[in-house]
């Protein structure tokens, strides 16, 4: 297939550009691939189709302040993106600027982080500092990295909006969007009916936001984003296969998780990098159905969705969401989409 299968227009005013004022305000669309139909409902009524023993995995990552201003020792301003902190004193980010910083030259970053970039790998640059904990520096001067296509500076209240309720762990540079719609009293109320919880962690990196470059989708090469599927949560699922319930993904990182652990056919624990892409073709070994938001055209996430409940459906939903004015991206509404059939279910 090409990127232009994967290609839709919408209007600028569906860009959710805030979160609502409740996270379970927003709505749902229910698709249905085994009867090729969708539905139009409220994200609080999630409850009521999530079955007793199902397994709700979820992806635990906190997303940090990641987004830095500064200027290099030159004068020249530039923006820091944190795509992943290698240690306390060492990170890899995206840097905008009118040039490059060449290695070795300082910069200086919210008037008070000094650091040296010390070598570019890829696309990415080195930097490092030796003033103190670079997490630590990054929640005292950072900024939400809000998505390019919200068209805001970040605020107090991103702070906490921009993260689920669950998050646990600090690595992530974007929020693992389809957990924002959870509150603590949807997730009381599933497991008081007998849902299942489980949790992975894949911290979200800037390489998210890439766009595939080429029509060909079959020449783009995924970027790697690091991956913890515990012994635990590989149990729950063998547990939840064996008596006949769904495993539910909770956003495309949790699909992409679970599925880099099953890549050798059986599904093992995980720890490390993966950058499986997942396109039309793709046969999945584990999800039987997916708890999304809506993306962007032409990205690798609209492209996943295809694959896991089959292209022409995704148009036809899109199209229904537009229609019937839905919010769209990250802190927009939400999509279901159940697809046992897979599994011959």
């Amino acid at each position: 297939m090409q990127l232009s299968d994967f290609d839709y227009q919408l209007p600028d005013e569906l860009i959710a550009q805030a979160p609502l004022a409740e996270r379970s305000a927003s709505r749902l669309l229910l698709v249905d691939p085994r009867q090729n139909n969708f539905s139009d409902r409220q994200f609080a009524d999630i409850v009521d189709f999530i079955e007793p023993g199902d397994l709700l995995v979820f992806n635990d990552t906190m997303v940090i302040p990641a987004r830095l201003y500064g200027r290099k020792q030159s004068g020249g301003q530039i923006e820091v993106l944190v795509e992943r902190v290698l240690d306390d004193s060492t990170l890899l980010a995206q840097i905008r600027a009118s040039k490059a910083p060449r290695a070795g030259s300082e910069l200086i970053l919210e008037g008070e982080i000094n650091c040296v970039m010390q070598a570019r790998q890829g696309d990415l640059f080195l930097l490092r500092q030796q003033r103190g904990n670079w997490l630590e520096l990054l929640e005292q001067y950072g900024h939400v990295p809000l998505p390019p296509y919200i068209e805001r500076d970040d605020a107090n209240a991103d702070r906490q909006r921009y993260q689920t309720v669950y998050a646990s762990k600090p690595g992530a540079v974007a929020a693992p969007t389809a957990g924002l719609h959870f509150d603590n009293e949807i997730l009381a109320l599933l497991r008081q009916k007998g849902v299942e919880f489980a949790h992975v962690t894949l911290h979200v990196g800037a390489g998210t936001f890439q766009p595939v470059r080429g029509e060909d989708i079959d020449s783009h090469i995924m970027h790697a984003e690091l991956i913890d599927v515990p012994q635990s949560v590989c149990d729950a699922i063998q547990q939840t296969h064996e008596r006949g319930k769904r495993v539910i993904a909770v956003g495309t990182t949790v699909v992409r998780s679970l599925e880099s652990a099953a890549a050798s056919g059986k599904l093992r624990p995980l720890l490390g990098e993966s950058n499986l892409f997942i396109k039309p073709g793709y046969e999945f070994r584990l999800v039987d159905a997916l708890l999304t938001n809506f993306h962007l055209p032409r990205s690798t996430l609209l492209i996943l969705i295809s694959a896991f409940a089959g292209s022409g459906l995704i148009r036809q939903a899109y199209a229904h969401a537009i229609e019937q004015e839905y919010r769209f991206f990250s802190y927009g509404d939400a999509m279901f989409i159940d697809n046992r059939a897979r599994r011959g279910k």
